[in-house]
């Protein structure tokens, strides 16, 4: 439960859980904020290994306002259960620590959660979306939402790509994040080296000039093979060298008059035909199962 007097905006913890607004304080202390009750839902039902390989609970800290305690209690109750310190704040210093216009009366800080690329490699997966000079926070967040909504086993942020704990991805990932594993600061051309010693085929989504079309690869009866979807920067799509890596550069195809797709509504496309074609092969887990 919440202690009854809310916590002081000078208090050091209000004042650490401020400064993970800036990637250099989250990198150095390897925590991130969460926000909102789905967001802290998940990060406390969380758990990851420590280094000695016992687990530890994600989240380490949340703070609470009066009404969402009472709102939220099941939440509240389950931080505090695991080991979180839970402090009560006023709205002003709620609004302090939140990275949006209207806070949701939780705000949690969390233990970074990446896993190793070569962790990712082991447990041979079928399907990975690698986010290859993505920079938009908001994009990166929705596409790893969408990975997980098709069942994809995995993600990968490549190191030119945007920070994953950034707090505008954490909730545009709407507790995605939580979900499945994702490696960061990869280097493409070890993330590509590293999944096709696996067999896996790799495609780079693009529009450009040479790509083939989506509706032909799925005519073809290859995508239900282990696949690899790497997509790029929103507004220059994939440079002509990270192409080149792929196996193929692979389109959607624009049915109406539509310009073009943005990256998170292509990147859901792709997932979902690769999803449906290795399902229908018995290769793809179900996003029911778990």
């Amino acid at each position: 439960m919440a202690p009854d007097e809310p916590i002081s905006p000078r208090n050091p913890h209000v004042v650490a859980a401020r400064r993970l607004a800036r990637r250099n304080f989250r990198s150095k202390e390897r925590r991130f904020l969460v926000e909102g009750p789905q967001a802290v839902r998940e990060a406390v039902a969380h758990r990851r290994a420590g280094e000695d390989g016992t687990e530890l609970p994600v989240l380490t800290e949340l703070f609470t306002t009066a009404e969402a305690a009472e709102r939220y209690a099941d939440i509240v109750g389950r931080a505090a259960e695991s080991g979180a310190r839970v402090s009560l704040a006023s709205d002003a210093t709620m609004a302090d620590i939140s990275q949006t216009v209207s806070p949701q009366g939780l705000i949690g800080v969390c233990r970074f959660l990446d896993s190793p690329f070569e962790q990712i490699l082991a447990s041979r997966p079928r399907l990975i979306a690698v986010l290859a000079h993505v920079r938009d926070p908001g994009n990166a967040g929705t596409v790893l939402r969408c990975a997980d909504a098709a069942g994809a086993d995995a993600v990968v942020l490549t190191d030119a790509s945007v920070d994953l704990y950034n707090p505008k991805s954490v909730r545009a990932s709407v507790g995605s994040l939580f979900h499945l594993p994702v490696a960061v600061g990869v280097p493409v051309e070890r993330a590509v080296e590293g999944l096709r010693a696996l067999g896996v085929r790799v495609l780079a989504a693009d529009g450009g000039t040479g790509a083939a079309d989506l509706d032909d690869e799925l005519d073809r009866g290859t995508m239900g093979e282990p696949t690899a979807w790497i997509f790029g920067n929103e507004a220059w799509g994939l440079p002509e060298e990270t192409r080149a890596l792929a196996d193929q550069v692979v389109g959607v195809p624009i049915h109406g008059r539509a310009e073009s797709l943005n990256l998170a509504t292509a990147a859901a496309v792709c997932l979902y035909a690769s999803a449906r074609a290795q399902r229908a092969s018995g290769g793809c887990r179900s996003v029911t199962s778990s």
